[in-house]
């Protein structure tokens, strides 16, 4: 099946990485920032120790951090891009992104993978398993969180939007089909629009239409020019979703910046 771009406006994320920050409040500040800039998203990411840079530097955790933006913010949405599986019990995420979901006002992304940086599993007591297992796993806790979401009292304000990230063409791609409103990749042009078309006849499989998947990819420019030149590449190839990566402790937000102002010249 070939598959076709979908109908969806060009919107910027960014990736607010915990880690390099000694104090919270550079985090804070950076998510001000973003939110000012016109962000349409705000992610973490969801590990226990920075994954460049010093591998012992400072780093705090994922959820309780949406928490906190969730209070802070108004408009932006929010999330972990992307949460692993792993770390919680599939009915806790649940009550979690329900949680998040109403202190935000209905703003949260429920962004999810199966897992992969071992020094989180070793540290902090968990099975790494292999990569096929993990997968499983995630197959296996996607229903029981759509699930446990039908049964929380209170409800949440809105059905929260499931991100799932990964490119595995047998497993991931066939979740994705199944359970996701977004499709994040990092990936170069020609491997996405190979991808995208396994994702579609997934799709057809299981009797769901492709355009109704947002599609989402990380720059991965370091430099306005390049950025700005890898957005409009990526963009032309049917990806509507960009996350820009930043790290601590400076959060230069300089590259998101112009991109926003390159979105907005998109969608005019």
């Amino acid at each position: 099946m070939t598959f076709t771009a979908r109908d969806f406006p060009v919107r910027v994320g960014v990736q607010l990485q915990p880690q390099h920050a000694p104090q919270y409040p550079m985090i804070r500040d950076a998510v001000r920032r973003a939110e000012d800039m016109g962000v349409d998203i705000a992610f973490n990411w969801d590990h226990f120790y920075p994954l460049y840079g010093d591998p012992d530097g400072e780093h705090f955790e994922c959820w309780t951090m949406l928490g906190a933006w969730a209070e802070q913010t108004s408009r932006v949405e929010i999330g972990a891009l992307v949460t692993c599986n792993s770390y919680r019990n599939p009915e806790l995420l649940a009550d979690m992104a329900r949680t998040v979901d109403h202190i935000s006002d209905g703003r949260l992304i429920l962004g999810i993978g199966s897992g992969w940086f071992q020094k989180d599993y070793d540290e902090y007591g968990y099975e790494f398993g292999t990569a096929g297992g993990r997968l499983n796993d995630l197959g296996e806790s996607l229903p029981r969180i759509a699930d446990r979401l039908g049964k929380l009292n209170p409800q949440p304000t809105r059905d929260i939007p499931v991100l799932i990230g990964g490119g595995g063409e047998k497993k991931t791609l066939r979740y994705v089909a199944e359970h996701a409103n977004i499709w994040h990749f990092f990936v170069d042009v020609p491997t996405y629009e190979r991808k995208a078309d396994i994702l579609a006849d997934h799709c057809a499989t299981v009797g769901r239409d492709p355009i109704q998947i947002e599609h989402s990819a990380a720059l991965q420019a370091r430099t306005v020019d390049d950025a700005l030149r890898e957005a409009d590449e990526l963009v032309k190839a049917g990806i509507s979703l960009l996350t820009v990566g930043s790290s601590g402790p400076d959060y230069d937000l300089s590259v998101l910046e112009a991109v926003c102002k390159w979105r907005d010249s998109q969608n005019s």
